[in-house]
């Protein structure tokens, strides 16, 4: 079953065509990335599924419904974390969740539940009461899905959630969110600089200037528009560069870019002597945005 359906999706600025004729759909329970250089549309495509921007043409559905036709209905389906905190620093955390929630109704009982629920995902007891404003970042992170998921949404849209966060911080972000979507079968829509946080996505729409570039999973993205990396471990590098392939001195190990596993698996039968000591990678998310755009990441 889908719950976002986009369907030649457009948003023009006068002669700026910010989003040109798109179309995607999202299954229940997917985890979805949506990834593009800043200016490529993904935040203007978020405003008009969430319904704060008018689509100059095409269709946006959530669970079957026009975003235009039933906005109240949809945002209560939606739960959004933006790049930059929602939360009202100086209000303590429990406030910032119980006003959230009783813009959709929950209150009283339902919102003390709910508040021990969340606090216990998100590890939120002891920052109950503290002020927004004092909080770590990570700290403050996990108050803001938390603020996102306090009436309980389909689908959780995370904009560029972990920029600025340490690796250990965004190792326990994602956890959590992978909790959730196994726990309560919510469907997450990931926009991210970080491209390897698509890696686990159950499917990847690549967006530059306003299109679709690829739309796939990352295991074929991978295989379409990378090779493999064989990185080999004691061997001369004067023997590894005679084998005709690109390579290149990697500390104390030579690694070699073959075009995919089959062709791996063909050196190493032909030359043992070499492969003594080695290991095989496909090529990683950021290989396979810039192949698609020619563009880094975080460009």
């Amino acid at each position: 079953m889908n719950v976002i359906e986009i369907e030649n999706l457009k948003k023009y600025y006068g002669e700026v065509k910010a989003v040109d004729g798109i179309s995607f759909t999202v299954e229940k329970g997917e985890f979805f990335a949506f990834l593009g250089v800043n200016g490529a549309g993904k935040s203007t495509t978020i405003s008009i599924l969430c319904g704060d921007q008018k689509r100059t043409d095409g269709s946006v559905k959530v669970t079957g419904k026009d975003v235009d036709e039933a906005p109240a209905e949809i945002r209560r389906k939606l739960g959004v974390v933006f790049q930059n905190s929602a939360l009202d620093r100086s209000l303590s955390v429990r406030d910032n969740l119980k006003y959230r929630a009783a813009l959709y109704g929950v209150t009283g009982k339902a919102f003390e539940a709910r508040l021990a629920e969340l606090s216990a995902l998100f590890e939120l007891k002891d920052l109950l009461k503290r002020p927004v404003g004092k909080l770590s970042g990570g700290q403050r992170r996990r108050a803001d899905i938390a603020r996102a998921l306090v009436h309980s949404p389909e689908i959780l849209i995370l904009d560029e959630p972990t920029t600025g966060l340490d690796p250990q911080t965004r190792k326990h972000v994602w956890e959590t969110v992978n909790a959730i979507r196994k726990v309560r079968g919510v469907t997450v829509f990931l926009t991210t600089h970080y491209m390897e946080e698509a890696a686990d996505a159950d499917r990847v729409v690549i967006l530059d200037g306003g299109k679709i570039l690829a739309n796939a999973t990352p295991l074929e993205l991978k295989n379409r528009y990378t090779g493999d990396f064989i990185t080999l471990y004691g061997a001369d590098e004067e023997s590894v560069r005679a084998l005709g392939l690109p390579c290149e001195k990697v500390g104390e190990a030579v690694r070699v870019e073959v075009p995919n596993t089959a062709a791996a698996t063909e050196l190493i039968v032909k030359y043992p002597h070499l492969f003594t000591d080695y290991e095989i990678v496909k090529g990683k998310m950021d290989d396979v945005f810039l192949a698609v755009t020619g563009k880094r990441g975080t460009e």
